[in-house]
């Protein structure tokens, strides 16, 4: 049968496949578009059921905020190709723009089908792996962050006096604040936060680094035992956000900027919420 290669255009323009396909699809399909775009959609399903074992190690994550709600989102695919490419990234914007506007919670069939379409047409492994719902209340301020490689994603919430929510300082503060967690990725956000048992492992690897120095095992025990738990402070400074020397002012913890920036504006600060997401983790 010939096929014209106008017929070939619009069908490759309406389901993005090759040309080549489309063509065959057509001639399958006696001509047929809307037959030969059935095929080519169940052809495009059968792909990516084929490699949905595959590994989605590629992505980008979305924030979008609409009045007192902010929606992140979380999307995978295979390649960093496909997380460069326009019609990805404008998947993701409607998923997110979904989820606020229908209020959803949780990753569903709805929004796992919008990816799906365009899944069928790259035909590759594609998934909304998490996303998560924040209510913004009338007494804070909120900042977010996507890192330039769309791979991090923060949001931040301060609780402030009414009358210091549209002040410019608290609002960069807010923003340096997710700067900062993006760029050191702070495990736990306080020290009580942080598992016992997370410490015990701690505390076990470094005792047993200890005793490896033989100056350190010869030392008496009640000095070992300080030396020890100055390790596991050292440790926590390190790994919780509030502990950890500001990225903007390394002469404060987070904590005391956060008082000193209070003190600022005259408006006692707290955090309220953070958000972060890390692609993959």
């Amino acid at each position: 049968m010939d096929i014209k290669a106008s017929d070939v255009k619009a069908l490759r323009e309406a389901t993005g496949a090759g040309m080549m396909e489309c063509k065959k699809a057509l001639v399958e399909c006696n001509g047929d578009a809307s037959a030969a775009t059935k095929l080519l959609k169940e052809k495009g399903l059968a792909a990516v059921e084929k490699r949905a074992g595959r590994a989605t190690s590629e992505g980008r994550v979305i924030i979008k905020v609409e009045g007192n709600k902010a929606v992140i989102v979380e999307l995978t695919c295979e390649t960093d190709f496909v997380a460069k490419n326009t019609d990805f990234i404008a998947v993701g914007d409607k998923i997110a723009a979904e989820v606020l506007a229908k209020g959803y919670t949780e990753v569903n069939e709805n929004l796992s089908n919008m990816l799906l379409d365009l899944a069928t047409k790259i035909r590759e492994n594609m998934s909304v792996r998490r996303l998560e719902v924040i209510d913004i209340p009338a007494d804070c301020v909120m900042a977010k962050y996507i890192h330039s490689d769309n791979k991090t994603g923060v949001i931040v919430l301060f609780k402030a006096d009414p009358a210091a929510n549209d002040n410019e300082t608290l609002k960069t503060f807010a923003y340096d604040c997710c700067l900062h967690i993006a760029a050191f990725t702070p495990a736990y956000i306080n020290k009580a936060d942080v598992p016992q048992t997370y410490i015990d492992e701690q505390s076990e690897i470094f005792k047993a680094q200890m005793d490896q120095d033989e100056k350190m095992a010869a030392k008496p025990d009640n000095v070992k035992a300080g030396i020890l738990q100055g390790k596991i402070n050292k440790h926590l400074a390190e790994i919780c956000f509030m502990d950890q020397m500001f990225v903007k002012d390394d002469k404060f913890t987070v904590a005391k900027k956060i008082d000193a920036v209070g003190k600022e504006i005259g408006s006692k600060l707290t955090l309220a919420k953070v958000v972060t997401y890390v692609l993959g983790q």
